[in-house]
């Protein structure tokens, strides 16, 4: 086998790969010969079947096998004599082959990047912190016993207003005509909630225990039921009473409905959760000033077979998000040519971005563990309350949703592993500073370009962790 070396550009690598016939003819020749001390022909014993009648049969077949073979060799060959490190599997292309000659093909690789990595303890990083009031926790309760609460009477004539509930009786009718599914008896609707079709709640504003009203409303054009759908309605409505809700009282009382022994263990939870909200929404704005950090330190030039292939996926995100008009205003008025280039700008910055990640991960021995891994899967069954079950057993037999767990895991450790390198102060900010979108003042793309490239098939290594 012949390796050649066509021309180097780059990152780009092409190979030009000769194995004579005979290397094809003895491999094929000892692949049927293998053949035949199993295969079981009518009126030859297994071992004995000869080898003209074995080429016949199964010449085309072990000549197929064989290149294939050969091709695979012949890449791995000419990669690791030139100490490459394939970004993407090599395009091989056979360029000249007949039964008997010799068998000639290219191969084109492009190589990941040579780069240093920057001085991580150079890093100077803010952490925004927001500390959680007293306030903030009692209006948690607040809520709490809102929702734990019931309801009160309220007198006789007392008018309803928003928020107030008024318990009816009511009757749907189209042309006079009552239809299925308008009638209801002793129903609690909440003023205000828009839990009825629009302008219904709005025409018992006012009402008292004892009312009859008759509202008349429009059904939407899009409303699930087609025989109702953009039709008038009448509905006649009969109040029996009209409640106010009534919070449960904060006290331990309180807590053991929720699992806990007393109203200080509660508040004490309720701190904990904000404290939790609050760091994430913390590391969130962390992590972006971090990677754009990394961003602006590299400069180096990326295989375009992964930049396309990353361009490609946020394009075809883009096409869906704008067939169903949920595009960026800043988008608006752009040409395709014009978002293109911006997006394929994202596109090669995310994958220099998986790339810087992927090495600093490499050369510091970080990697993903199977009790990381068992974490992470714990992690989204919580997603799914009741299912759980149903969850591990999805990541049991499916290889593949584990791997698409390990990019994230490992990309969360590489990013503890530069924290603690990295020079961090706390900044003291308000909870709507912490709460601001660390992307509203950006170029509305900002977020895109934060994040760095994932891997999109087991075979790509834009995964930070394989690359």
């Amino acid at each position: 086998m012949q390796v050649t070396e066509l021309s180097a550009d780059g990152l780009k690598h092409e190979f030009k790969v000769v194995v004579p016939s005979e290397s094809i003819q003895k491999k094929v020749e000892d692949r049927l010969a293998e053949v035949g001390r199993t295969v079981r022909l009518p009126g030859f014993r297994p071992g004995k079947v000869p080898q003209g009648l074995l080429k016949k049969k199964y010449g085309q077949a072990v000549l197929g096998e064989v290149l294939e073979d050969i091709v695979n060799e012949g890449a791995r060959k000419a990669i690791d004599e030139k100490k490459i490190r394939p970004a993407m599997h090599p395009k091989v292309e056979v360029t000249s082959f007949e039964d008997g000659s010799d068998l000639e093909f290219s191969v084109a690789v492009e190589a990941l990047p040579d780069f240093a990595v920057m001085d991580l303890g150079s890093l100077s990083l803010e952490r925004m912190v927001a500390p959680v009031s007293d306030e903030q926790i009692e209006e948690g309760l607040k809520n709490l016993a809102q929702r734990n609460g019931g309801t009160e009477a309220l007198p006789a004539d007392h008018a309803a207003g928003k928020g107030d509930i008024a318990v009816i009786d009511f009757l749907g009718k189209l042309d006079g005509v009552p239809f299925d599914g308008g009638k209801g008896e002793g129903f609690n609707l909440e003023l205000g909630s828009n839990t009825f079709i629009p302008g219904f709640e709005d025409q018992l504003q006012g009402v008292k225990a004892g009312d009859t009203r008759v509202v008349t409303v429009t059904f939407p054009e899009n409303y699930g039921a087609e025989t109702l759908a953009g039709k008038a309605a009448e509905f006649d409505v009969t109040v029996h009473e009209v409640r106010a809700p009534k919070p449960a009282a904060l006290d331990d009382e309180l807590a053991k409905a929720v699992g806990l022994e007393t109203l200080q263990e509660l508040r004490d939870a309720f701190k904990a959760e904000i404290e939790r909200d609050y760091g994430a929404l913390s590391r969130t704005h962390l992590k972006r000033a971090l990677l754009d950090a990394l961003a602006a330190g590299h400069d180096f030039g990326v295989p375009e077979g992964m930049v396309e292939s990353e361009f490609e996926g946020i394009w075809k995100q883009f096409e869906q998000e704008r067939a169903q008009n949920h595009i960026d205003p800043s988008d608006a008025g752009k040409s395709d040519d014009e978002l293109k280039a911006e997006y394929r700008r994202i596109a090669e910055r995310r994958v220099r971005l998986g790339l810087v990640m992927a090495e600093i991960g490499r050369i510091n021995n970080v990697t993903v563990t199977q009790e990381d891994l068992n974490r992470a899967v714990m992690n989204e069954a919580r997603r799914f309350p009741g299912q759980e079950r149903q969850v591990f057993e999805y990541f049991q037999k499916n290889q593949d949703a584990l791997n698409n767990l390990r990019a994230p895991v490992f990309e969360e450790k590489v990013v503890d592993f530069i924290l603690e390198m990295a020079k961090v102060a706390d900044r003291t900010v308000t909870v709507e500073e912490l709460r601001r979108d660390p992307d509203a003042t950006d170029s509305g793309k900002a977020a895109e370009e934060a994040a760095p490239a994932k891997p999109k098939a087991r075979k790509k290594k834009a995964s930070a962790e394989e690359a």
